[in-house]
């Protein structure tokens, strides 16, 4: 059946399982070309034939988000094997480990700065040549979080990393708006998937010895997550939300509807903050002043 992705290449980072594997196998099914890259090799391998066996187009590339060669390397053999890139699935993230503000070691967040926010940076920059060079439009998908609306305690960097990714999500909306380039932003609360073991995956220059934190405490939260984790949507589903989603033009993708008080309360907050402002007498008279532009 003949769909506005019919025919088309995407390509999707951590694809080799959870979240980028049922939008790959999503995707797929719907026509779709697709480029499964993800630092996992032997799950990776194992997807790749999943999806060929399913009939589906499909070539894999392993990919360390964190390097923007690979990058360029995975967005190079996207073109070569199908000519055009039209969709970029930013997927690839971490959890990280739970902790408090003195327990979260440097190394904890440099990786998760550097898989959940610089792996989105890079992949996009990488790609985004290939996306404009023909002309035809496309997607750029960012999966964020649900924590990226909100501040999750003891989960700073991976709250602060998604919240990153909604906001450059925002701004790359407009500017490749032009380019008839939609960008849309993924925000789920619990998904069935792996992301409570993201450790088994860790880069060698992450790695350390320096304390995590209690080991008893960090064992106890662990297993809170996983429990969360093994509680939430299946992917599939997720899936297929995201693509409804993109076909009526959404930016901002949402898959619990019940976290929408999640939301209510954040508005209404900074709603008062900027009622507060108005009744300052240092500030209340730039009420009248025109916004500059942004």
């Amino acid at each position: 059946m003949e769909n506005q992705f019919s025919g088309k290449t995407a390509v999707i980072s951590g694809a080799a399982g959870g979240i980028g594997f049922a939008l790959a196998q999503e995707f797929g099914q719907l026509g779709m070309n697709i480029v499964l890259a993800d630092i996992d090799q032997k799950q990776l391998d194992d997807s790749l034939a999943t999806l060929t066996g399913q009939g589906i187009n499909a070539v894999a590339c392993a990919l360390d988000v964190t390097d923007f060669e690979q990058w360029q390397e995975v967005v190079n053999t996207a073109q070569q094997a199908f000519g055009k890139v039209h969709m970029l699935v930013n997927n690839a993230g971490v959890g990280g480990i739970p902790g408090s503000i003195e327990q979260t070691n440097h190394d904890t967040w440099r990786w998760v700065v550097d898989v959940n926010l610089m792996g989105v940076v890079f992949g996009t920059q990488a790609a985004t040549p290939a996306l404009k060079a023909h002309g035809e439009g496309g997607w750029i998908i960012n999966v964020a979080s649900m924590a990226g609306m909100m501040g999750v305690p003891y989960s700073a960097a991976y709250s602060a990393t998604k919240a990153a990714v909604v906001s450059l999500s925002e701004g790359w909306a407009v500017e490749l708006e032009r380019h008839n380039i939609q960008v849309s932003v993924l925000c789920p609360a619990f998904v069935q998937t792996r992301i409570h073991e993201s450790l088994r995956n860790q880069q060698a220059k992450y790695q350390s010895d320096k304390p995590k934190g209690d080991p008893a405490k960090l064992k106890a939260g662990m297993n809170k997550v996983a429990a969360m984790v093994d509680s939430g949507i299946p992917a599939p589903l997720l899936a297929k939300r995201v693509v409804e989603a993109l076909e009526s033009g959404q930016r901002y993708i949402f898959t619990h509807p019940n976290y929408g008080v999640v939301a209510d309360m954040r508005f209404k907050a900074i709603k008062s903050a900027f009622d507060n402002a108005k009744q300052s007498p240092l500030v209340k008279h730039l009420i009248e002043e025109d916004m500059a532009s942004l």
